[in-house]
Parts: C-alpha cells; structure tokens; sequence
C-alpha cells in the first residue's frame, strides 16, 4: 500500500468498534478502514454512507447493490474492491456465475432487463467519456421511481468513491473471494 496503517491500539477508542465489528464479520479488520481511519471524522462519514447505502430496507435489492458494486470496482481497477465485492456478490447470488460474466454483462444471458439497465446507467456514471441519456434514465423509470434513482446513483458514486480511494493507495485484495482468472490476470497486467 501507498500509504501505511497504524497498530489498532493507536487509532481512537471510537473506532475500535468498527475494527471489531470488521474482524467478527470478515475474520479480520480491512484494510481500507484503517487508511480512512487516519482520518476519523472522515472514516465516521464514509461508514455512516455505507450503512444507509447497504441496508435491508433498500428499494434496491442486494443482488443488484452487489452488481453495481462489483461493477464499479472492475472499471476502477480495485484489488480490494473487486475482491470484498465479488465474495459478497457470489454469496448473495448463490454462485459465482454473475461474478464470472460481470466484465462481460452486456453478451450474457445471466442478467436480467432491470440488471442490464442498471449495469448500462453505472458504466455511463463510472466512465468519464460516457454520459447518462434522457432515454438511459427513462429506461431506469421502468424499474425504479425517482428515489430509487437517486439511491441508485448514489450508490454509484459511493463505490466510485470508495474503489478510487483504494485504487489510489494501492490497497490489495484480502482474499475473500476467488477471483475469475481474467480478472486477477487483467488486474496484474495493469499494476
């Protein structure tokens, strides 16, 4: 990483319970935390984010929470992100299958019209030379009211967000989930 983290015991003692609640859910604290929580105000922020983000209560389901995530961290190049996402993604989908397709979303009969507009809409949000269409969200109001819009993008520009930071210091990946062959090989051809 581009950027070290600290021993546990020298971050404040109102994060210890975020680092705790890390290792009871993933076995161990992730690493992007302790970057962020350098920064604790900020870290207090982003995980706030998330938490509203990633609840039950969402209009989007977490199989497409998952997709979009995953999704996002493809195009950023996010070890970690591509990692922590995919494992998430295969286990809510009850395979690895949308995990091995994603890349290639748009040739797969794996996906759904809803999956493939929303895919549509994150790669026009995430890529800097694509824009979003009047008639890319008129699609979107197929599936979504205008909240759901709104949550949806806003869950875009979270992971884009989150996988640029982690991108950027070089974070790596944890070993949640077993990446695709084609995935690992193109994410180490392009460090």
């Amino acid at each position: 990483m581009r950027v070290s983290t600290k021993q546990l015991n020298k971050y404040p003692w109102l994060l210890r319970p975020f680092f705790w609640n890390q290792k009871r859910k993933y076995g161990t604290v992730l690493q992007p935390g302790l970057l962020w929580g350098r920064v604790p105000k900020l870290f207090a922020a982003v995980a706030v984010l998330y938490g509203v983000l990633d609840r039950k209560s969402s209009p989007l389901d977490p199989v497409l929470r998952s997709l979009v995530t995953v999704r996002v961290s493809q195009i950023n190049w996010c070890h970690f992100c591509v990692d922590i996402n995919s494992a998430t993604l295969s286990k809510r989908a009850g395979s690895m299958d949308k995990v091995e397709a994603l890349e290639q979303w748009k040739e797969s009969d794996l996906f759904d019209e809803k999956e493939k507009v929303v895919l549509e809409y994150t790669e026009a949000v995430t890529y800097s030379d694509q824009q979003v269409s009047d008639e890319l969200i008129q699609r979107l109001k197929g599936f979504f009211d205008e909240d759901g819009i709104v949550e949806l993008t806003g869950l875009i520009a979270f992971q884009n967000l989150s996988s640029k930071f982690n991108s950027a210091l070089d974070v790596p990946p944890q070993g949640f989930c077993k990446l695709p062959a084609e995935t690992t090989k193109a994410a180490e051809n392009n460090t």
